[in-house]
């Protein structure tokens, strides 16, 4: 009884250091050093939260595995280890059905939730909007961006080129594309590559997508911070792959609508998402085959 007592009395200042501690992380500490987050907490989109504390989440389980997982195995060395006259192999535990039961129902029970809550939360990611406020389209070549917003005679878009660093190995983020969107509203971004398979990948929105030619994803999401952030393509995609860069600007309507505006009197007008597309002759582009010059 008095050893225990004195264990109790151990862990409450344990618990208090460890709870005072905890309590002055900062955000970027609480959501696992990930970007995204600034100091007061913001998010930069409304699913980051959810994305962070998925990677946070697992970690701790993980690493909750993997310090239980040690402190066996060193207590199976100190208990265990060879004694001074002993000769031979310690006695070998075999059949031991609670055992086998515990390993096998543990790592069970983990991969089931891991599956769970990764389900739960990349459904929830991956619904779409049915009406957004903003749609658009976000174009992968070899090896740079083109944005387009809005569809068919309405639509206005810039197209971009590739990072061209100097001899010091500086870029000039001015000359990178950039893709501008407006906060607080539903955006939908349908992605489409015009060659190879590219990857949208935003980096402080914590998320990104494949695109491939000839299949068509899309992304729906709402901004939530004003501000300036970092993009590019995370699928090898060539020789240039790592030149394949643009900025990303969360503005205002108001300086969302005049952006908007500008790229009209530029006279950067019209539907460009199939103007460069590499694979002209796939099934359904009207391409005349083969076959059919023969005949």
């Amino acid at each position: 009884m008095p050893s225990k007592r004195r264990l109790r009395w151990a862990a409450l200042p344990l618990g208090a250091a460890a709870a005072v501690a905890l309590a002055g992380c900062t955000p970027t500490e609480l959501n696992g050093f990930l970007p995204g987050f600034v100091e007061d907490g913001t998010p930069t989109t409304n699913q980051t939260e959810t994305v962070a504390g998925l990677w946070v989440t697992s970690w701790v389980v993980l690493l909750a595995v993997g310090v239980i997982t040690w402190g066996l195995m060193a207590w199976a060395l100190v208990m265990y280890r060879r004694r001074t006259g002993q000769t031979g192999l310690p006695v070998q535990l075999r059949y031991n059905m609670p055992i086998e039961i515990l390993y096998t129902v543990i790592p069970l029970i983990l991969v089931l939730g891991m599956f769970f809550f990764t389900a739960r939360d990349q459904a929830d990611i991956e619904t779409q909007w049915d009406e957004p406020d903003v749609e658009i389209t976000a174009i992968a070549k070899q090896w740079a961006w083109d944005f387009q917003y809005g569809e068919d005679d309405d639509a206005v878009w810039t197209m971009g080129v590739q990072a061209d660093p100097d001899e010091a190995g500086d870029i000039e983020r001015d000359k990178l594309p950039t893709l501008v969107l407006p906060v607080d509203k539903k955006v939908t971004i349908d992605l489409q590559s015009r060659d190879v398979i590219h990857s949208f990948w935003i980096i402080d929105f914590l998320y990104k997508k494949d695109m491939y030619i000839g299949k068509d994803n899309s992304w729906s999401f709402v901004p939530t911070r004003v501000g300036e952030y970092d993009g590019k393509c995370a699928e090898l995609c060539g020789e240039y792959h790592s030149m394949m860069l643009f900025n990303v600007k969360v503005v205002e309507q108001d300086e969302y609508d005049a952006y908007l505006e500008t790229l009209r009197e530029q006279g950067n007008t019209g539907d460009i998402t199939d103007a460069y597309d590499r694979l002209s002759n796939l099934p359904g582009t009207g391409a005349s085959t083969g076959s059919e010059e023969e005949e």
